[in-house]
């Protein structure tokens, strides 16, 4: 992960203020995967339609958010929620 470990030790989620942890390789390959299908979508309802670099999840692993050429994109309405994502 390309994120400095300060700066993701001070980040946070803007909207349940929750701790960001990185998200797993594996489980950035299987949501690019559905994202392919055009089974994701943002918490404000429009499809994610590009593949994520990196990303990071809150440690409920409720919302995840993209990172894109090493910037966390932490825009409530451009998180992720998982619950759409099966067994994630």
């Amino acid at each position: 992960m390309a994120i400095d470990q300060e700066l993701l030790d001070i980040l946070r989620c803007p909207d349940t203020h929750a701790v960001l942890e990185v998200l797993p390789e594996k489980k950035v390959e299987k949501i690019n995967a559905l994202i392919e299908q055009g089974k994701v979508k943002f918490k404000d309802d429009t499809p994610v339609e590009q593949p994520l670099q990196e990303a990071l999840v809150t440690e409920n692993g409720k919302t995840i958010y993209r990172v894109d050429d090493e910037i966390p994109i932490m825009l409530i309405n451009r998180g992720i929620p998982t619950e759409q994502l099966g067994d994630f």
